[in-house]
This record gives C-alpha cells, structure tokens and sequence, in this order.
C-alpha cells in the first residue's frame, strides 16, 4: 500500500487473483509471488559459511554448492548427469549467478527439467526476466539440440536472429517470449518449424499482425497460446482456425479486436478458457461464442457488452452466454451491465466465479442468483446493492469469497451473511457498516482474510470480532483503532498480514502486535506518534517481507533494529526522519534482499 490514508474510492486493482498475475518489462514482481525463501543449494552454502544449523543436505545438494562456489573453474558440464547439470543451472539463474561466460559450460548439456508425479515441469531454460540475456546467449541455448523442451527468454533482447537459433530445436513444447520488443514478424516465422509446440507465450508483441500471425497457423499441438496486450493482432486471428486442439487462449488488453476478429474463434471447439477484457467488442462479437460448449472460464472485463449477450440472440432460440452450461467463471465486470437481461443467468448452474463489479446493477439483479448454489466467488464491488439484495445470497452457501466494496451494504444487511458458514474472504471496505454490524459476522469461523477499510469501525467493533480466530489477513486501513483495541491482536495469532493506517497507534499499542510471530505483511502507514520504539518491538517478526511506517517518528537511529528481519523485501519509510543514504547502508549490510525501498 502507499502512504496515503485513505485509497481512492471507485479505484480496484484488477482481479488477477483470477486471471492471472499482471507482467512488465518495465519492473519484476517475482517477489511478490515467492515471498519466502526456499531450501535450495544456496541455502546449504550459507548454513555452511556461517556454521549454521539445518536439515542434513543432498548428496546433490552439496555437488551443486560446490560447484557454485567454484564456478570459475569450470568450462565444461557436458559429461555430468543431466538432471545434476540442470540443477547446477536452475540455481545459478536463481542466484543471478549465470553469466554469458559461466553459460557456456552448459554447451551441448541436453539440458531437460525434471517432470514431477503431478506432470508438471519447469522449464528446461528458464531466463525470464534475467538481465543481460541476448542473441550471444542462443546460441548455448540451441545447442541442447532435440533435448530441450522448454524455454523462457521473457523480457530479453533477443533478436530475430537469437530467435532463428532455436530453429532445429524442433521437441520444443514450451516457449515463452513475452516483451521481446525486438522480434519482428521475419522473425516469427522460425515457430513454423515448432509443430510440437503445446504452449506459446508471446504477449506484447508488435510484431503479431495479420502478417506475422501466419506463423501461428501451423502450430496444430498447440493447447495455450498467450497473445495478451499485442497491440496489432487485429485481422491475424483467422490463421487460428486451424488450432482445434486449443484449450487456453489469452487476448486481454488487445484493444484493437473487435466484432469481426471474433468469428475466426467459432471453430475451437475444445476452448476450456478464454480471456477477452479490454478488447472492442460488443454483444454481436459475443454471439459466435455460442457454439463452445466446452468453456468454462469466459473474461469479457471492461469490453463494451451488455446484459444482451446473456440473451437469446436468433430466432431459433440460440443463446450466447446463458447456452454456456459448462461455464464456471464469467468476469463482466466494468461492462454495460444493468438489471434488465440478468435473469438469464439463471441458467449458468455451474457458475463457481462470478464478477459483476462496477455495473449498473441493483438488489433486482441479486434474485437472479439466488439459485446458483455452486457460487463460491462473487464479486459486486461499486454496484448499487444494499441491505436488501443480500437477502438473496442467504442461500449461496458455498460462497468463500465476496466482494461488497464500496456499495450500500449496511449493518442490518450482514445479517443475511450469517449462515455463510464457508466464507473465507469478505471485504467491507467503504460500505456503511458500523460496529454494531461486525457483531453478525462474528460467527463466520472460516473466514481467513477481513477488509475493514472504513472510517466507522472502531475499537469496540474489532472487540466483536474476537472469536475469528482464524484470521490470515486483517485490513484496518483507515478504521479507528486505538492503543486499546491493539489489545485484540493478541486473539489472531495467525494473521500473516495486518495493515492499521490512520489509527492512533503508538508504540505502546505495538506491544500487541510483536508477538505475531506469523506477519509476513505489515503495514502501520498513517500513525504519527509511532517511533524508534517500534522497530525494536517488531524486530523478532522475522517472517516479515513487506513493512511500512511511513510518516510516522522513526528516524536514522532506529534502522538497526531492522537487521534481524532478513525476509524483509519491501520498505516503506516515507516522510519519516530516515536518508535514502542510511537506508542504502542498512540494505547494503544487512538487508541484501530488500528489493523495494522508499524513499530510494
């Protein structure tokens, strides 16, 4: 979170939680997703240098540290084991370790991921998002030959001639190219020789036009093809016709398909998942999905679509979206949507998703879902639904997640909530609830994440909430609490994340929130009063990956409290009495994986 007391009404982050995490060349968020560390070679290298304790390691564990530690005396792997050869590579591109020197050891390896029991694999040459990657590097990457399955040069800067290299690794399954701004549509032609391919990433590609996408018209194998945010693609999806084996296909932020693209996808008949937001296109372009009775996740989020395109939409009674019986996750949300033509969404009874957010919809539309028992996601965040329209959900007790941010929701209205015995995650955030309200909720046992941002709720409205003792995630951002109502922290001894910005803490109210040995997240943004005292008092919060006390008294003299936090990630220090010199000395020697500081 920013520094800011109080987040933008009418502003949400995008649910990618659904679709997907968001990608950019611009900035990594690998962070983000692997936010503790794991047991690897590296692991065993450090324990070693510094005597400390541990599981006793692999036999391979201990040959891969070795070699990392010596790595500059090695020129040659080819005559190890492959699985060992690829091991010693996975953890040098870990460590950023890999070189366009150390690389060349790796030559003519036949490098190949292992597949583990569930089928799935890593990639054989994962170098996505690695810096320094280009043409010069192909070369050591084609030379695994008809071994190598899978590879990831993501947000590099490859050329088409880097690209061509690949071209007698025709056992390619799996290639990732995403933000490869310097592959041209010549340069595509090269996936012509891949007919083995069964995934393709390629998002933001200006060189997939109606021209270059000819290339992807022999890739028959191909069951996920990732096209998101190419900005020129209009025109090229007729050369998907052929690919009756697709399952997954991906054209969010393609916002130059429109209506006529659509009709080139009547045909994939085995589609399981197709992701459209953002894209130009109306009802009319919905109707030609009618016939792919096998979808089961649809995402038409920010697309110029009404309630029309649940309708009957010929004269022989044929359905677009309502005649999708297999569909399990439907995304409208920020479309035209209103009440009128929800009640079509009767017959989608296996609905498990569904997001209506940022619609024009009311309590009238909520009857509509009151039959579909099989919900377990439903999102109505910023739509025009009060007390009553919940009365409607009291029946969806399969729900786990819901969205009510920013509506009308009310106290009275939580109490239709109360038998939603499996509810993992609500958010609360800018609705009308008060803390008489949070009483009806106190019964919700399952519930594991709680989003309070709202100015009503108080201390005596978290006291109410005591019995959730199963807490993960607690959002108090912008809620009145008090050094007293820190009192009830001592009830959630699981949460791994806890934002109370713009409360009145001090440090004596962080005396309850020290022990929460499970805080992985923890933000105190906003509480002026909060001083050196409570980096002390949260220094044994070793779990801690991302922390924020902006504007708040910690100054210079307190940033050593923060060295036993080695997880720690994330910092925000903002308008607080700290340097950006004293913060890059602390990183420097103490936090070495801080990857985002502010101020910088």
């Amino acid at each position: 979170m920013g520094s800011a007391c109080s987040r933008k009404r009418g502003q949400l982050v995008h649910e990618d939680d659904l679709y997907g995490a968001r990608f950019s060349k611009s900035g990594s968020f690998k962070w983000l997703l692997h936010t503790l560390p794991r047991s690897n070679s590296a692991d065993v290298h450090r324990r070693a240098q510094e005597g400390t304790p541990g599981r006793c390691p692999s036999l391979v564990e201990l040959c891969v540290a070795k070699v990392r530690e010596d790595m500059s005396s090695y020129s040659d792997f080819s005559l190890l084991p492959r699985d060992l050869s690829q091991q010693i590579f996975n953890e040098l591109v870990e460590c950023g370790g890999l070189t366009e020197a150390s690389l060349g050891a790796f030559r003519d390896c036949d490098l190949q991921a292992f597949v583990s029991a569930a089928r799935e694999r890593e990639k054989d040459i994962c170098l996505g998002e690695y810096p320094g990657v280009t043409d010069a590097w192909m070369e050591v990457v084609a030379s695994q030959g008809q071994s190598l399955l899978s590879v990831d040069i993501s947000c590099s800067d490859v050329t088409d001639s880097g690209l061509n290299l690949l071209k007698d690794c025709s056992s390619m399954q799996s290639l990732a190219c995403d933000y490869c701004d310097q592959i041209s549509e010549h340069g595509l032609k090269t996936l012509l020789g891949f007919s083995n391919l069964t995934s393709l990433s390629i998002k933001k590609c200006a060189a997939v036009t109606a021209e270059g996408a000819k290339a992807f018209a022999n890739l028959v194998n191909l069951v996920n093809l990732d096209l998101e945010r190419c900005p020129k693609i209009h025109g090229g999806l007729v050369h998907l016709k052929g690919l009756r084996k697709l399952e997954k296909l991906n054209l969010r932020y393609c916002n130059c398909i429109t209506d006529s693209d659509m009709k080139y996808l009547s045909d994939l008949t085995n589609l399981r998942e197709l992701q459209l937001s953002s894209c130009r296109i109306s009802d009319f372009g919905v109707s030609y999905l009618r016939g792919l009775h096998k979808l089961a996740h649809l995402n038409l989020e920010g697309c110029a679509v009404t309630a029309a395109c649940l309708e009957v939409i010929s004269d022989n009674k044929s359905h677009a979206i309502a005649g999708l019986a297999s569909l399990i996750l439907l995304n409208l949300s920020r479309c035209g949507i209103c009440d009128e033509g929800c009640e079509n969404l009767e017959d989608l009874v296996k609905l498990k998703a569904l997001n209506l957010g940022f619609n024009h919809i009311t309590d009238a539309c909520l009857i509509h879902l009151k039959d579909l028992i099989n919900l377990e996601c439903l999102n109505l965040d910023s739509c025009k639904i009060g007390d009553e329209g919940l009365f409607h959900l009291k029946g969806l007790v399969q729900l786990k997640n819901l969205e009510l941010s920013d509506t009308e929701v009310g106290s009275n209205g939580l109490r239709h909530l109360s038998g939603l015995r499996n509810l993992q995650s609500i958010n609360l955030s800018f609705t009308l609830i008060t803390d008489i309200g949070l009483k009806k909720i106190s019964g919700l046992s399952s519930l594991n994440n709680l989003n309070l941002d709202n100015r009503q709720i108080t201390d005596t409205g978290l006291a109410a909430l005591t019995s959730l003792t199963g807490l993960t995630h607690l959002d108090l951002f912008g809620a009145r609490i008090t050094d007293a109502g820190t009192n009830c922290f001592r009830f959630f001894k699981n949460l791994q994340s806890l934002e109370v910005c713009g409360g009145s803490i001090t440090d004596a109210g962080v005396k309850n929130i020290k022990d929460l040995k499970a805080l992985t997240l923890l933000n105190l943004s906003q509480n002026g009063n909060l001083t050196d005292k409570t980096l002390e008092l949260i220094s044994g919060l070793t779990a801690l990956v991302s922390l924020n006390v902006s504007n708040s008294r910690v100054s210079n003299s307190g940033l050593h409290h923060l060295t036993p936090l080695q997880n720690l990630r994330s910092l925000s220090l903002e308008s607080c009495r700290v340097t950006p010199a004293e913060i890059k000395k602390l990183r420097l020697a103490a936090l070495p994986n801080l990857i985002s500081v502010r101020p910088e």
